[in-house]
């Protein structure tokens, strides 16, 4: 028993031993993980800059247009003038102030005319509740409470009204039901929403101005960056598809793809959305006129990510797990696949440049034309091809890939008419293409006059070549036939 006891009494020993280890060990570890912490988040901080410098200059906005309104509740002056009605100045500047200029300008206004809106009803409210006496009116006041409540409430359903003005209908259900139910403690009841729309007002316009007149960010900018980006990104997939595709050769199926960037078209959608409902509250700057058709940017979107989907199931086919197809089937199709990927890349690298730069896609339609010649060269080959004695499954592959990029030509289509649409309705610069030796004249070409560009100057020289030409005259006296060499 002597021995079962200390041998229990030396397991205890070594166990708190243990545990008092574990506990050291953590103690001493804090430091290093708060080091980490640190070293981490300041890396987040790194990363968040660098990625948008933006950011800290809205930060910075911010933190510049509160002290500036807070000054209002600092002066005596001016805080006998609007009283304990200050605070929302800066409430007003903490929930309004957004981080492009369309958003913030959507939401002041919101706020000031729903402000000023509910004011005046809730007033009027007020007044008619008094004529009902002691008793009727706080009958009157709840049922007016419940009617515009119920009424506005409703209306935050239409998709008009819950794009751009949901948050003005909040704010003006906000202080309807603030300044009727308060009027009935409060005397001075004109006063009061006086007092609340002035401050409300003072601080929207702060946040307007700062946000115009200091480095401001457009909404409409980012959103003509991002269609022509996005367009780009599927082109940049086209550009490489056919090496990527028929260039493998045995069992490459571990292989990864680099071309992924037109996966973050497909989750665009939201993105678009918004910068389209922020940038309808922005004033003309820019390149931007007034009423730009910031509508004809969700069209191209829309159009963007349809071409996007078959260009998903196309990298699809690149990592197929389905046995690959014969390599005779695949040589014939290879060529007029690879060119109708690159003639349409080319078409989509043409309409994002021309969103970027504001100009008229004068390049698309060769592009396109050349596309569409490859697919013809493909429809043939095919006919002409032997597939009787070919197994089925061997073909399913590259057949599949022929029709997807038949239907990305389609979409591709439909883009080039959207952005000339949005082109016309922006009215874009018209731009005079060089005179490359495929777009001269036909009769040009035959006597000998060609344009080359000139790489040195921006002015393109213009090179003639005139070839001997012999004219026949009349016959001299002495018979002889005299020739003018040029």
């Amino acid at each position: 028993m002597d021995i079962e006891s200390g041998s229990r009494e030396q397991q205890q020993q070594q166990s708190t031993a243990g545990i008092f280890k574990c506990g050291w060990s953590c103690i001493k570890s804090l430091p290093g993980k708060f080091n980490d912490n640190v070293i981490e988040f300041t890396n987040k901080v790194k990363k968040l800059g660098k990625d948008d410098p933006r950011r800290i200059t809205h930060s910075i906005k911010v933190g510049l247009t509160l002290s500036l309104v807070s000054l209002l509740y600092y002066f005596s002056p001016i805080y006998g003038g609007f009283g304990s009605s200050t605070m929302w100045a800066i409430l007003t500047v903490v929930v309004v102030f957004e981080f492009s200029v369309g958003a913030t300008l959507g939401k002041g206004l919101n706020r000031a005319i729903a402000t000023f809106l509910a004011g005046a009803l809730g007033v009027g409210a007020h007044h008619l509740a008094t004529l009902a006496g002691d008793k009727g009116e706080p009958i009157l006041l709840g049922l007016f409470v419940f009617l515009l409540a119920s009424a506005s409430s409703f209306s935050r359903f239409f998709p008009g009204i819950k794009a751009r003005y949901d948050y003005g209908v909040l704010i003006f259900i906000l202080t309807f039901s603030l300044v009727s139910v308060s009027g009935y403690r409060v005397e001075k009841i004109l006063e009061l929403a006086h007092q609340r729309l002035s401050t409300i007002i003072i601080g929207s316009a702060t946040c307007v101005i700062i946000s115009i007149f200091v480095c401001p960010v457009w909404a409409g900018e980012d959103l003509h960056k991002l269609t022509a980006l996005n367009i780009e990104k599927l082109a940049d997939f086209l550009q490489g598809f056919g090496g990527e595709y028929f260039e493998r050769e045995g069992d490459m199926k571990d292989k990864k793809s680099s071309l992924h960037g037109y996966k973050s078209v497909l989750n665009s959608k939201t993105s678009e959305e918004s910068l389209a409902n922020f940038a309808r509250w922005e004033p003309p700057h820019g390149r931007f006129r007034f009423r730009h058709p910031w509508t004809q940017y969700l069209k191209i979107g829309a159009l963007t990510r349809q071409c996007a989907c078959r260009i998903e199931a196309l990298n699809g086919c690149i990592n197929s797990e389905i046995q690959a197809p014969s390599h005779e089937f695949k040589k014939k199709i290879q060529e007029a696949c690879t060119k109708m990927s690159l003639e349409s890349s080319k078409a989509l690298m043409e309409l994002s440049s021309s969103i970027k730069t504001m100009t008229n896609p004068w390049a698309v339609d060769a592009h396109l034309s050349n596309s569409k010649a490859a697919a013809d060269d493909l429809k043939n080959a095919l006919k002409t091809s032997k597939l009787a004695k070919t197994d089925l499954l061997q073909i399913i592959p590259a057949a599949t890939v022929t029709s997807l990029l038949v239907e990305i030509l389609t979409c591709i289509e439909k883009i080039a008419d959207s952005v000339n649409e949005l082109s016309r309705l922006a009215k874009f610069k018209n731009v005079d293409p060089p005179m490359t030796p495929e777009r001269q004249p036909e009769h040009l070409v035959q006597q000998g006059i060609s344009t080359e560009p000139n790489s040195d100057c921006s002015v393109p020289n213009v090179v003639i070549t005139i070839r001997e030409i012999i004219f026949a005259t009349p016959t001299t006296g002495n018979g002889n036939s005299p020739e003018a060499k040029t």
